[in-house]
């Protein structure tokens, strides 16, 4: 009799964890639909941009649509658009990313000291610190010295807000900014007018 009762136990377990591996095999199924619509989702409709001067930053996780503010920081917005028309950005690292707060690039150097050998005028305005907000980082205490990096914020930063020349706002592919860490490459930085 306990004989019976041990391969009873033995069927029952077997019986569970087929059942079990079924399951799993139906949430895996599950997750690779909901990731295809997921990536369904992320695919950009570049239609949204039109009229619009955009900054499009090129990664290993897609690519970054920025919505430029030429009205706003002119100078600022000309000078991205120089230095990416002369490659300058291609190939360089992001090389600062803090959790919650930037995703910083554009330092030849890669160290955060660098730039192209001059500095730009500030442009602050009333472009607040959103999520997804892009602005020129400067020296701590010199407003005029920005030069080449900029920074994207990872979640809205309103202490920044006055201090810092916002110049765009990503429209488009902040899930790759979310994936980006220190020594991710910009591939390629072009300044288009949709």
């Amino acid at each position: 009799m306990n004989k019976r009762i041990g391969v009873f136990i033995i069927i029952i377990m077997v019986m569970f964890l087929a059942a079990a591996g079924c399951a799993g095999n139906r949430e895996k199924s599950s997750v690779t639909s909901q990731g295809s619509q997921i990536e369904q989702q992320a695919a950009f409709d570049e239609s949204v941009l039109k009229g619009k001067k955009v900054g499009i930053i090129e990664t290993k996780y897609g690519k970054i649509y920025i919505e430029l503010f030429q009205d706003e920081a002119p100078g600022t917005v000309e000078n991205f658009k120089k230095l990416a028309e002369q490659g300058f950005y291609n190939g360089l690292t992001f090389h600062r990313y803090e959790p919650g707060f930037v995703i910083q690039g554009g330092d030849p150097e890669g160290t955060g000291a660098g730039g192209p050998g001059y500095t730009i005028k500030a442009e602050i305005n009333s472009h607040k610190h959103l999520k997804g907000a892009v602005a020129m980082a400067r020296r701590a205490n010199d407003l005029d010295s920005a030069g080449s990096q900029f920074y994207i914020t990872l979640e809205e930063k309103p202490f920044l807000d006055g201090q810092y020349t916002v110049f765009g706002q990503v429209v488009g592919g902040m899930d790759a900014v979310m994936k980006l860490r220190a020594g991710d490459i910009m591939d390629k930085v072009t300044v288009k007018d949709f």
